[in-house]
């Protein structure tokens, strides 16, 4: 009976030491917590960027950083666009929509308005490759606010179109306000 005690322990132990390998140890990254995360008030981003060269590796996690803050703003667009068609229907509404996306585009191409980084930290890796790490966000309703000033400037909008832009950006500049 002591033979089989022992044997159970011993293949007991065997299996769950051999699990927990597997599985592999938990990482913390920098900036991955809650306060770095997009919320109702902020879009955030984070981006990492590994090379031998210290600001190759700086530019990746910008670019990074800035590609997912990109298509943030891109689907809230989208959202945006889809509630207000919701509550408002007719020929200069779609075309506003369209030339309101294409603006959103643009925007997301070249600058983006109110981007601030927020935070970023530098490794030397075992390999001796520098990792950096990234943060960087923009107030929603700043991003509204400069995409009115976009639509208001914009000669290719006609006024029908420009007038349904500027309300959407109004409406959702005034429902983020309100959360603050």
């Amino acid at each position: 009976m002591k033979l089989f005690s022992v044997s159970l322990l011993s293949f007991t132990l065997l299996i769950a030491s051999g699990c927990s390998s597997s599985i592999g140890s938990k990482v913390k990254e920098p900036f991955s917590g809650k306060k770095y995360s997009s919320n109702a008030r902020y879009f955030r981003a984070v981006g990492n960027g590994i090379s031998t060269r210290e600001s190759v590796a700086s530019s990746k996690a910008e670019i990074e950083a800035h590609k997912e803050l990109a298509q943030q703003i891109v689907t809230t667009i989208q959202v945006v666009t889809d509630n207000y068609t919701q509550d408002v229907q007719g020929e200069h509404v779609d075309q506003a929509i369209e030339r309101f996306e294409s603006l959103a585009r643009e925007i997301t191409n070249t600058t983006i308005g109110d981007l601030r980084k927020i935070g970023e930290k530098k490794y030397i890796l075992d390999d001796g490759k520098y990792s950096v790490y990234c943060v960087y966000e923009i107030k929603k309703s700043a991003m509204f606010r400069f995409l009115k000033k976009k639509a208001k400037l914009d000669k290719k909008i006609n006024n029908m179109a420009r007038t349904q832009i500027i309300n959407m950006c109004e409406e959702e500049i005034k429902r983020l306000e309100s959360l603050e």
